[in-house]
């Protein structure tokens, strides 16, 4: 093998380390967004209050 082909295979390993302690490090610190409790509830709580069909515009009081 050549020295310049040495060369490259050093920094392609070094370079795959890198992104794959890139990768790790990013995956730590985030978590799954499906994994929150009550997703679907926090949701639909959240859209309940914009809903404006809820609310009687013609009931007279």
């Amino acid at each position: 093998m050549s020295n310049s082909k040495r060369i490259f295979l050093v920094f392609a390993v070094l370079f795959f380390v890198v992104m794959i302690y890139i990768g790790y490090d990013i995956s730590s610190r985030t978590t799954f967004p499906g994994s929150k409790p009550q997703l679907k509830e926090r949701i639909k709580d959240k859209l309940e209050l914009k809903d404006s069909t809820k609310v009687d515009s013609v009931k007279v009081n």
